[in-house]
């Protein structure tokens, strides 16, 4: 009963946001006219300035009544609602500021709630298993919360706990989804946009098993053993399940605490450079990448020197590997947006599978060629740039420049490849927590130059292994 009710509310909140764009969306058609820009020579849609007031209104009145729904659902939801706070490219700016507050705000949940789950795993008490924990915790997501422990030696320990119940949740919520993805189909037709709803359920699936966590965090680690600068928590095997995770507390300051950094004597970019860089190494060298890189999940240290900052990472739920041929075309894009080469930019987009079957090639190709000419023209890519830009240069930027009855099929022309999800999840995050650390911080003209001596070295390591192995022989 409980799932049904809930799945009634989810479903009236989604109903509610729709039908109120659905009556705004009448309205722009029976009241706008269209007419041919005269330096473009492509049709526009013009507004009365009234109906543009009452657009921003509607917006500003869903973005608060997703934000209340979010958190009295909680769970998936809050998730989603994280999501779309650094990914809603596709949403008014007045929906990412109202759900920024999910990134690191998430209420808590009394810990008479999780009592049972430490009986259930282990047949102890948290006060049995533990010298103490503290019953506050020190963070909450959607998913589940974060206490300190110690150990009778004085070991203090980190303790996440997963929310009881909340699985059948999951797959109660990501069926409302997946109805949302569908009808969001009918207006965006890009193919296989329901792989969204893929990737976010396998991200889930992750995220809800800890002894999976606990082994990609021993993964990431022995994939950075060689940078003593990039510190990782130690997994407490014994006192770990799939719904408990005990590791090693690591102290540090939040990432983004650029103030409290300074007063430490760390270097703000010295932090930037080295969140880039590491990044870059994960996507592009270890294929093993954390794909949840918001500011709760990473720490800073004071290193030997102020330029020299170690970098803690926390929450391994998200880790992902990412695919041969998206690597092999995000380089290619890199190289020709840093050499100004279109064609390398174009060869990466189609390398990385942009394009769908039935796509219309010339057209994709067209609108490609476009949009990366005016990346081309733009010499300052750093954060600090584009959230200086006005709206007017951010809507030019990510105008596709088609006319109108050629946009459908643009869109048609676009697939969404496997394991992008995560890629573009990842990166966008990472683009904005270097922001909120140095504005400045090119992570292009930081991180490629960085990586790509590295990527060189293990392909000719690779392509030697290969061609000292002994020829095969065939079966007689």
């Amino acid at each position: 009963m409980q799932l049904f009710v809930r799945t009634i509310r989810a479903l009236a909140v989604f109903g509610l946001i729709f039908f109120s764009y659905m009556f705004q969306l009448g309205m722009t058609q029976l009241l706008s006219v269209w007419e041919r820009d005269p330096k473009t020579g492509r049709d526009r849609r013009r507004l009365p300035d009234w109906l543009h007031r009452r657009r921003k209104r509607v917006d500003q009145r869903n973005a608060k009544r997703l934000l209340r729904a979010i958190l009295r659902l909680r769970g998936v939801y809050i998730k989603l609602g994280q999501v779309l706070s650094i990914m809603g490219g596709f949403l008014p700016r007045v929906y990412t500021k109202e759900l920024e507050s999910l990134q690191d705000a998430v209420p808590p949940r009394p810990f008479s709630e999780l009592a049972d789950t430490f009986f259930e795993d282990f047949g102890k008490t948290a006060a049995e298993l533990y010298d103490r924990i503290e019953e506050q915790p020190i963070a909450a997501a959607s998913l589940g919360q974060v206490h300190e422990a110690w150990l009778p030696d004085g070991t203090k320990l980190a303790v996440k706990v997963l929310y009881p119940g909340i699985r059948p949740l999951i797959k109660t919520d990501m069926r409302v989804l997946r109805l949302a993805i569908e009808v969001y189909k009918w207006f965006v037709p890009v193919q296989n946009i329901e792989r969204v709803g893929d990737a976010l359920q396998d991200l889930l699936d992750r995220e809800t098993e800890y002894l999976h966590e606990a082994e990609m965090m021993e993964a990431m680690a022995k994939s950075f053993a060689h940078r003593k600068h990039i510190l990782f928590p130690e997994v407490i095997w014994d006192l770990t399940t799939s719904n408990v995770l005990t590791m090693t507390f690591m102290e540090g300051l939040k990432i983004n605490k650029v103030d409290e950094m300074e007063a430490m004597g760390i270097e703000p970019h010295a932090v930037a450079v080295r969140l880039v860089e590491c990044f870059y190494e994960q996507v592009f060298l270890n294929r093993l990448f954390h794909a949840d890189p918001h500011p709760g999940n990473f720490l800073v240290q004071p290193g030997r020197k102020p330029s020299r900052p170690n970098i803690v990472v926390l929450d391994f739920g998200a880790i992902s590997v990412v695919r041969q041929e998206l690597v092999d075309g995000m380089i290619e894009i890199l190289q020709g947006l840093f050499d100004e080469d279109g064609s390398r930019l174009l060869k990466g987009f189609l390398q990385m599978g942009f394009a769908s079957h039935e796509a219309n090639h010339e057209l994709l190709e067209k609108t490609v060629e476009s949009y990366f000419q005016k990346l081309l023209r733009i010499k300052d890519r750093t954060p600090g740039a584009l959230m200086r830009a006005s709206p007017d240069e951010l809507e030019k930027l990510a105008d596709p420049d088609v006319e109108r009855e050629e946009l459908r099929e643009l869109m048609r022309s676009v697939d969404y490849p496997e394991g992008w999800f995560y890629v573009e999840r990842a990166s966008v995050l990472m683009f904005w927590l270097v922001g909120t650390i140095d504005a400045d911080v090119d992570p292009m003209r930081i991180g490629f130059p960085y990586v790509m001596p590295l990527v060189m070295e293990k392909r000719a390591k690779e392509e030697a292994a290969r061609a000292a192995e002994p020829p095969a022989i065939d079966a007689v």
